[in-house]
């Protein structure tokens, strides 16, 4: 299951329902928007995770922040803190707000939505991104006890949990579950024209 299939899938779908909710749409038109942002933001997942201590990042931002309740606790996606925590999410990623205005403008040109409204949901979009790749690897290292921390929960077992097994060597630093969470077929997706301008900066 990718990243966006996590999301959209997440509480039976209540998490695109609360979503839908603050930002005065439809669950269709929240759908939309998620289909184009969430490819956006694992791309500048992967795009960190290429370059000199990406992975590590990642690890401890997934263990200080706490980004499962953005899952797990829809009533969240609301509240200011949730915001400012996706901002510095997106200021991680993305470097640079002008990457965000352009992922937001062509992001609204593919759902058919205003691009300030989607420029304030990428916040909390980039926060549900963290909170689902937390989740996942989370329950992926309960599963399988993978991980170079011995089923503690420790760094190690985090990072199992993400690479699906075998420590910081696997899959090249973003395979097993990590891979498949930020793997879209980028079939008119965003992806791409966002991975282009992340790599040029």
């Amino acid at each position: 299951m990718n990243l966006l299939q996590a999301l959209l899938d997440a509480n039976g779908g209540q998490l695109v329902g609360q979503l839908a909710r603050n930002f005065g749409l439809d669950e269709a038109q929240a759908g939309a928007a998620l289909k184009q942002l969430v490819p956006a933001v694992a791309g500048g997942v992967r795009n960190n995770l290429g370059q000199a201590g990406g992975l590590e990042a990642l690890l401890g931002a997934l263990q200080r922040g706490q980004h499962a309740r953005y899952v797990d606790q829809p009533d969240v996606l609301g509240q200011p803190d949730t915001v400012a925590d996706g901002n510095a999410i997106l200021g991680h990623l993305f470097g640079s707000k002008d990457v965000s205005r352009q992922v937001a403008a062509r992001a609204a040109q593919g759902a058919g939505l205003d691009a300030s409204l989607l420029k304030k949901m990428l916040p909390v979009v980039a926060a549900m991104a963290m909170g689902a790749l937390n989740r996942q690897a989370a329950g992926n290292t309960m599963n399988s006890g993978a991980g170079e921390g011995g089923g503690t929960g420790g760094p190690g077992d985090l990072l199992g949990g993400l690479l699906g097994g075998g420590g910081a060597r696997a899959g090249g630093g973003a395979g097993g579950l990590l891979g498949a969470m930020l793997d879209h077929d980028r079939d008119g997706s965003i992806v791409d024209d966002v991975l282009g301008m992340l790599l040029k900066r």
